[in-house]
């Protein structure tokens, strides 16, 4: 079977909740051996949180001692689970002797945790030269506010996605996920491939700084929001994009589709799916700028036709004009589109408790190679599952040492 790109990389994971476990679900996915390492005394805080899935279906409280928690049974997959206690003079050591047989570690504690621990760059650089260590925080590791506690509300609130999504006028509003974790976990993959590659062609490892909020930044900058009010324009433009007119989502006869108009082209086109040839004659309505100055004018337009047919019937005859649409699908109805299917986008979810899949999915990997599988083979692991294998392996531990070290709970 044709290996997997990242086959034989060794990831010392200490992340907890969202960013970091995102991060090193997708090096799992692209075949890195990703050892999660977590606190013997408190294990993954995801592990046995709500909400859970078990043989009784899900549920907020755990309805049997086989429950697990959801996001636990969806970021593990692909990954070993270890215990060892960090805190401790003798974990400590024994975790740098497995950094010497890594190729990665990769934490999201705050800024500064790593380094008060002992398993900073500096320490991990001077056991494993070669090492190539990821840290994500919420603010980055340097700047004045390096030290503010962060979740993807606080980050979302901090570089101005909440000021402007939602429609004008209204309260600030999130985005319907945490997509600063998302985003940042992405990045992190990123980074760490890119030092792979640079340590194959130079063989230095370095250290690589992530922020969430530098992140999700970058991402909405490409639009030029500060100049919105020589525009004229709102900070909320609710579905809009002010760069095209029409750009929407628009109610049908039995629910919601939206359409966009990217090109002069897009319009007349549209214009006669509408039937509304006329307006070719309204050089108000031809003119671009116009159109972007008076959004409110072609939404009206838009809003009337769409109203007058169902969602499949104006999907249709949009798609035959090669025009960009989309019914507004909920999950259920995601999870019933015979694309996301084809694609394998959604699978089901093992509880290793219960040794049976739960009534939950999984997002299956979402990078197509041609010449190298990529997926989630195993699913999450049992915690500490990997214990005694990794640090034999790793750390050189026989079982004599290991159980003396269980029993200190230092794993």
């Amino acid at each position: 079977m044709t290996a997997k790109i990242l086959d034989g990389v060794v990831v010392l994971d200490l992340t907890r909740f969202f960013s970091g476990p995102q991060g090193t679900l997708f090096l799992a996915g692209l075949g890195a051996e990703v050892i999660k390492i977590d606190d013997p005394k408190t294990g993954d805080p995801t592990a046995f949180a709500p909400p859970f899935a078990g043989p009784r279906g899900v549920s907020f409280s755990r309805q049997t001692d086989e429950d697990m928690g959801i996001a636990y049974l969806k970021r593990a997959r692909g990954k070993k689970s270890a215990t060892l206690n960090l805190k401790s003079m003798e974990g400590r050591e024994i975790f740098l002797r497995m950094v010497k047989h890594a190729d990665v570690v990769v934490d999201n504690f705050s800024a500064g945790v790593a380094d008060r621990l002992g398993v900073g760059y500096a320490a991990l650089k001077e056991a494993n030269p070669r090492i190539v260590y990821c840290s994500l925080t919420g603010y980055g590791s340097t700047g004045p506010d390096r030290h503010l506690k962060a979740y993807d509300l606080m980050v979302q609130a901090a570089v101005g996605l909440m000021s402007i999504t939602g429609q004008p006028g209204s309260a600030p509003t999130k985005a319907g996920s945490p997509v600063s974790d998302a985003i940042a976990g992405v990045f992190a993959a990123l980074g760490i491939v890119s030092a792979l590659l640079h340590r194959d062609r130079t063989g230095e490892g370095q250290s690589i700084d992530v922020s969430m909020a530098d992140c999700l930044f970058s991402l909405i900058f490409d639009e030029p929001l500060d100049c919105y009010p020589r525009l004229g324009l709102q900070p909320q433009q609710g579905n809009r994009i002010m760069r095209f007119s029409p750009f929407n989502a628009y109610r049908t006869r039995d629910g919601w589709i939206t359409i966009g108009a990217a090109t002069n082209d897009d319009w007349l086109a549209l214009l006669e799916v509408m039937d509304r040839t006329d307006l070719k004659n309204d050089a108000h309505m031809m003119s671009v700028g116009w159109r972007l100055a008076n959004n409110a004018k072609v939404d009206e337009v838009v809003a009337r036709w769409a109203q007058g047919y169902t969602t499949e019937d104006i999907e249709a005859r949009l798609a035959h004009a090669k025009l960009a649409c989309s019914p507004v699908r909920d999950i259920h109805d995601v999870l019933r589109w015979e694309q996301m299917a084809d694609r394998q986008m959604a699978v089901p979810l093992w509880n290793p408790l219960s040794r049976s899949n739960v009534a939950a999915s999984g997002a299956g990997f979402p990078i197509k190679f041609t010449g190298s599988p990529a997926g989630y083979d195993q699913p999450a692991p049992l915690p500490g599952q990997h214990s005694d294998e990794v640090l034999t392996r790793l750390a050189g531990l026989d079982a004599t040492q290991i159980e003396a070290l269980r029993s200190a709970r230092v794993v």
